[in-house]
């Protein structure tokens, strides 16, 4: 049994990882900066520790992970329309966990990004999007660059459909949308399998069960 901290606990994605990393045997330890959401996140099976990522420093996201064999950052601003929490979320939220997880003597680390972000940006897209894809683009070069033992994976468009368990899994695959519990049962999946370190992977709804999909890609 490992200790999964995850970075943004509360959001979408991260409430279905702890029910993925609970049927994995794991404790999933869900970071969160107001706890007024504690009691909640406990009845679906986490450990719940207090983490304000824009005003903690990197010491602060270190002590938070104590004791954790993994980290999972799986936070995101959201379409508040803000451009500078982008910034102070998406992407400084990631490097303070990097460097937590260096002073937590953490290895595993697994990024949620976005599909895309390293590709051209088409033009007409809005500032609010253009910031948000720059800083997902930052985060994701700030982890490669690190000694951590990284997987990133880029989903396409999120849904509050069903999990189905079938993805398409590959360095690039065709525009899509996919459940957040798919992503979240593909990130359950990648953290325990060394296989995955040091692999970027784009993620889309499909026909090859998890499991699979990542046999064929590593």
């Amino acid at each position: 049994m490992a200790l999964i901290a995850i970075v943004g606990g509360n959001g979408k994605i991260a409430r279905h990882l702890i029910g993925a990393l609970k049927d994995r045997g794991h404790t999933p330890l869900a970071l969160v900066r107001n706890s007024d959401h504690a009691s909640e996140l406990e009845a679906l099976g986490a450990t719940v520790g207090i983490l304000d990522i824009e005003n903690s420093t990197d010491e602060d996201f270190g002590k938070a992970f104590d004791r954790s064999d993994a980290v999972v950052f799986a936070a995101g601003a959201g379409a508040d329309g803000n451009i500078e929490r982008k910034r102070t979320v998406d992407f400084e939220g990631s490097v303070k966990s990097i460097a937590g997880a260096r002073l937590a003597g953490i290895n595993r680390f697994v990024q949620i990004s976005a599909m895309s972000v390293d590709r051209p940006v088409p033009e007409g897209l809005g500032a609010v999007w253009m910031a948000y894809v720059e800083a997902k683009r930052d985060a994701d070069a700030a982890l490669r660059a690190s000694a951590l033992d990284w997987t990133i994976i880029r989903p396409g468009g999120l849904t509050d459909e069903d999990p189905t368990g079938l993805v398409t899994l590959g360095d690039e695959v065709p525009r899509g949308q996919i459940p957040r519990a798919d992503v979240a049962a593909l990130l359950a999946e990648v953290i325990a399998d060394n296989r995955t370190v040091g692999k970027q992977w784009e993620a889309v709804s499909g026909h090859t069960r998890i499991a699979e999909a990542i046999n064929a890609m590593v």
